[in-house]
């Protein structure tokens, strides 16, 4: 297998190729600032890192076209850690094992990275390069987009003076993103109780596995399993019929990654432990009926495990799985107006106990805001009916589209004239960071777009080598013919 180096562009895949060996998962992007702020200095270009560690790289104009609208190239450095569970990778000491597998490159067994490693290795290749032609650009790559979009939100204005922002995060080739949804987690606490393990009774690990998983947003639409509405469904009907006790959680990873695999230690009564067996295999089959070829990867087990220590109370025990059950999940709604795009969805994508408290952790997206908020509504309401705390927080805005948007127009005619097909035009039901930087540069003109990349925030995460190469000429033209001032 060939390595990514050999690959073209090669300015940006020898980019993206040292990106992949500093660890950068979200909130520890420490080491790839460090390695930012470096690069800029290196290069001998204007170099910052502003107070939350956006940095902030700036290259002035190539003779002859100071006078062209400035642009910010903007990128985030952070990418989802996720990994399958029979993977040995730790995503905060390991560099990333990147694979050319055909006209694809992905990781072993691990997120890439790409989503928004490519976007950010483009952006450096703009800034090293000496032979494009290009107005005054500004690099802006920012940290935790992934998990809370803390980089967007702390952004100063006054940082830098610019005309049109180039997000380079879409993950479709050919397409052009001009608005995406707004935002807000959903955070649920039910405190707890211990009781003791009742007698005659035998523990189990119940694993629900072999998910695909998938970004929150970009591929919410495509009906896939979620492990934890999965195992909550083992809880209903074994708490119902076989007796079962829970002792513990531990169910998704990521608030903006649909949950792959959830795992709980429960207890069963022996003289019903055998019919339990059965019940969970039999289950497990109808899962997989159910899903069919969008998710036909998925195990459901339950196997001896030692004694736990203690039981979640029933009553807290029965107010969860009850409340989980309610708790909306996937689409919500479409946007009537436009064919096939979401408008609201909810993520439920983390249940985790530890010695006192349950945890559930959900995502809610709409790109209209009444019903962003309508939604939180719903999810409040299941959750403190059932006797729990509920946090609405981390709100960001969606971004509003502009058909009328002058560079809209010039990148349009630019794909046109150089690959023969106009672009389309969408709106993404992922959060860009578009909503909140133009609430800060309320003068940015903005488009995102990018390569094709398969199956962010999962570990069969792939990006597509041709249309990297189509993507990093298309950024090139562009920049070649950004309108004067």
């Amino acid at each position: 297998m060939n390595s990514i180096i050999n690959l073209e562009p090669k300015a940006l895949w020898e980019n993206f190729n040292e990106i992949c060996k500093i660890p950068h998962p979200s909130k520890k992007e420490e080491h790839i600032i460090e390695f930012m702020r470096k690069f800029g200095i290196d290069n001998g270009l204007d170099t910052f890192v502003d107070e939350v560690g956006n940095v902030i790289i700036k290259k002035n104009a190539t003779p002859g076209f100071e006078n062209r609208k400035a642009v910010v190239l903007q990128a985030h450095l952070d990418m989802v850690p996720q990994k399958n569970s029979d993977t040995n990778h730790d995503f905060e000491k390991d560099p990333i094992e990147t694979i050319v597998d055909g006209e694809w490159v992905r990781a072993n067994g691990t997120t890439l990275g790409a989503d928004n490693g490519i976007g950010v290795a483009a952006a450096m290749a703009v800034l090293k390069a000496k032979n494009l032609k290009h107005g005054p650009v500004v690099a802006l790559f920012t940290i935790d987009e992934e998990t809370g979009m803390t980089g967007a939100f702390g952004l100063k204005p006054g940082l830098f003076d610019a005309d049109i922002l180039l997000n380079l995060d879409s993950e479709d080739e050919g397409e052009l993103y001009i608005g995406c949804a707004g935002g807000v987690n959903a955070n649920v606490y039910f405190d707890y109780n211990h009781t003791p393990i009742e007698n005659d009774t035998t523990a189990f690990q119940i694993t629900v596995k072999g998910l695909k998983g998938g970004h929150s947003g970009v591929d919410i639409n495509l009906q896939r399993g979620n492990s934890n509405k999965i195992i909550n469904r083992i809880f209903f009907e074994g708490i119902k019929q076989y007796g079962l006790r829970i002792a513990s959680i531990d169910g998704g990873s990521l608030r903006n990654a649909i949950p792959r695999e959830s795992f709980a230690v429960v207890t069963v009564p022996n003289n019903k432990k055998d019919a339990f067996v059965n019940f969970v295999k039999e289950f497990g089959l109808i899962v997989k009926n159910e899903l069919g070829n969008v998710d036909p990867g998925v195990m459901i087990t339950a196997e001896n495990v030692a004694m736990p220590s203690f039981l979640i109370d029933k009553d807290t025990q029965d107010r969860l799985i009850k409340a989980v059950y309610a708790c909306p999940n996937g689409v919500i709604r479409m946007i009537s107006e436009m064919e096939g795009v979401v408008e609201t969805s909810t993520n439920l994508a983390i249940i985790k106990s530890d010695d006192k408290q349950i945890s559930v952790m959900n995502l809610l997206r709409s790109s209209v805001d009444s019903a962003k908020q309508d939604l939180g509504n719903m999810v409040e309401s299941v959750f403190t009916n059932a006797g729990a705390k509920v946090i609405l927080d981390g709100a960001y805005p969606g971004w509003k589209p502009n058909v009328n948007s002058p560079i809209l127009k010039t990148m349009q005619e630019i794909y046109n004239k150089k690959f023969g097909k106009v672009p389309e035009i969408k709106v993404i039901h992922a959060g860009l960071e578009c909503g909140l930087l133009g609430g800060v540069y309320k003068k940015l003109d903005m488009i995102s777009f990018g390569p094709t990349i398969c199956f962010p925030h999962s570990p069969d995460e792939k990006v597509n080598i041709e249309t990297v190469n189509k993507f990093w000429i298309y950024l090139v033209e562009t920049l070649e013919n950004i309108p004067v001032k």
